[in-house]
């Protein structure tokens, strides 16, 4: 990496606690500044504007995202193991960054209507599918079961159930991580279920008794 992308790169994570304090829509690279220890002038030489910087910080946060629950994976010895260990670090993660969270799903809202966001967006969506796919696949490895969903559908579901737990938490509801990681913990439960076949109602057992 050269010394200006470095640079970029320092600023990014600096400014990512106003960026996800202030959100999209009241951010400029002079609101950031006078948020911040670092001139307009110099946000201004490394990023060409407020959608530059954003995907900037976002990205690198995201990056580190994406490696979070690594170590739940390759450690756990067994399916309880690994529930456990996801469902702490999820909990952990909403509860201590969900200003940062908050902050992607806005990125991720403003891609239906500025063009500039939406391939980082959509790489970024693909490397969290990719992400709840290898824990999904660990779990597949240690209950002998494989997932009752798709890549794409397994991950619409976890991520539906942490932004509306973010949504609850950020409103001051006490409960919502306990019930986020309950309602992970059931779907989880119910994935790998899915694929057993289901049981045959009696009458229906019994008519085909009949028939034969």
């Amino acid at each position: 990496m050269d010394k200006f992308a470095e640079r970029r790169a320092e600023l990014g994570e600096a400014a990512l606690t106003t960026l996800a304090t202030l959100g999209y829509a009241r951010t400029s690279l002079r609101e950031i500044a006078q948020n911040s220890e670092f001139s307009h002038g110099v946000l201004h030489y490394y990023f060409s504007d407020k959608v530059d910087l954003i995907i900037c910080s976002v990205k690198q946060y995201k990056a580190r995202c994406v490696t979070r629950y690594d170590h739940a994976v390759d450690s756990a010895t067994s399916y309880d193991e690994l529930m456990e260990g996801f469902l702490q670090s999820l909990g952990d993660t909403l509860r201590d960054e969900g200003h940062v969270h908050r902050l992607w799903y806005d990125l991720r809202s403003q891609a239906l209507f500025e063009k500039a966001f939406h391939d980082d967006v959509v790489h970024i969506d693909k490397s969290l599918e990719d992400m709840i796919w290898r824990i999904m696949s660990r779990f597949a490895e240690l209950s002998g079961e494989a997932p009752g969903l798709p890549p794409s559908a397994t991950y619409a579901l976890f991520d539906g159930l942490f932004q509306q737990a973010l949504l609850k938490h950020l409103s001051g509801d006490a409960k919502a991580i306990e019930e986020m990681q309950a309602a992970v913990r059931h779907s989880i439960s119910r994935l790998f279920a899915a694929t057993a076949p289901a049981p045959v109602p009696a009458a229906k057992a019994v008519a085909r008794k009949r028939k034969a």
